[in-house]
């Protein structure tokens, strides 16, 4: 059976019901709430720790419709895909969910082959982009490795600065230098200062680019 879980918000519990099962039947954990008030009471609860998982969001529900449920996950910078099962009177409000940062959207009736594939296609981006994140947490730990001197010969690198003009700015030999740049490769996990400047790039601005390097 699939980790990652679907979690399906729907007021009709013959909808529910089958949604569970189909998802069930093809190695997916399915979880059911009839409403959105306890559902975000579920996500709240998980204080920000998120697993892989996929929300069905029905959009016209009571107390809460489907939109002010998922404007609820958004204020709670949660990271689940949502796909919103729509009826035909509702595509053009569901349309501007996916604008507004939905995954996608159904119209309902659907064919069952359809939505696990949508699902399947979610799941896949929120790994590839749990990949992107680790990586980041992995870079700025990296960072918070290295000693003050590796942090000064590193700014330096990513300007594309050569050894010997590090050595000259910061007051120390070139061979000083090719010490802290092997330190900083390794704890990097780059093999060059163009590949370093790549990755911290997206993480945050930090200069110009490394045309000298």
């Amino acid at each position: 059976m699939s980790t990652a879980a679907i979690y399906i918000v729907d007021d009709d519990a013959d909808m529910r019901e089958g949604l569970a099962w189909l998802f069930d039947s093809r190695g997916h954990k399915a979880t059911t709430w009839d409403s959105g008030p306890p559902f975000i009471d579920s996500v709240k609860a998980r204080a920000g720790v998120w697993e892989q998982a996929v929300v069905l969001l029905d959009i016209r529900m009571v107390p809460m419709t489907g939109l002010q449920v998922f404007e609820q996950l958004k204020a709670l910078a949660c990271p689940w895909p949502v796909l919103f099962l729509t009826g035909n009177g509702d595509v053009g409000t569901a349309v501007a969910a996916v604008k507004n940062g939905a995954w996608d959207f159904l119209e309902k009736p659907f064919q069952d082959n359809v939505l696990v594939d949508r699902v399947e296609q979610a799941l896949a981006a929120a790994a590839a982009n749990g990949n992107a994140n680790q990586e980041a947490h992995r870079l700025r730990y990296a960072l918070a490795s290295l000693s003050p001197r590796e942090r000064e010969v590193l700014d330096q690198l990513i300007l594309g600065h050569y050894n010997k003009n590090i050595a000259d700015y910061l007051g120390i030999t070139p061979r000083t230098v090719e010490f802290h740049r092997a330190n900083i490769f390794e704890k990097m996990g780059v093999s060059s200062a163009i590949e370093l400047a790549h990755k911290l790039g997206r993480l945050q601005p930090i200069g110009a680019p490394p045309d000298k390097v």
